[in-house]
């Protein structure tokens, strides 16, 4: 059993930044590949970023490559995601996602999700 729960998100003006974490809570020694993806009322989930067990690879969307930095610490049992340059269109339910090791974490079956925390960017 994995439970994640992020937190972080919050209004920001558009050019701002933001910071999201999530806290896993799973047995020990476990190590999942950690992802974060986002949801708005108008789209279907997007996957925004994701890293792998140790933190060595991580692989990120188009859109937010170079603006948005996924990262993990692994003894707080924490994943990250810094969000800079904002845009309004960013505004979303961010989620945090776990699943099963792998290098090519963009495309693995993520089966464990957080509850969301939003973001809305303001223009």
């Amino acid at each position: 059993q994995v439970q994640l729960v992020e937190s972080g998100g919050g209004l920001v003006q558009s050019g701002g930044s933001l910071g999201l974490s999530c806290q896993v809570s799973a047995r020990p020694g476990i190590l999942y590949s950690m992802a974060w993806f986002r949801q708005t009322t108008e789209k279907e989930r997007e996957f925004v970023a994701a890293i792998n067990s140790n933190g060595r690879n991580t692989d990120y969307a188009e859109s937010m490559e170079g603006r948005f930095t996924i990262s993990r610490d692994n003894a707080k049992n924490t994943v990250y995601l810094q969000m800079n340059s904002l845009k309004p269109e960013d505004t979303a339910v961010y989620y945090c996602a776990a699943g099963p090791k792998t290098s090519d974490v963009k495309s693995a079956r993520y089966t464990y999700w957080g509850q969301g925390t939003q973001v809305t960017v303001s223009s």
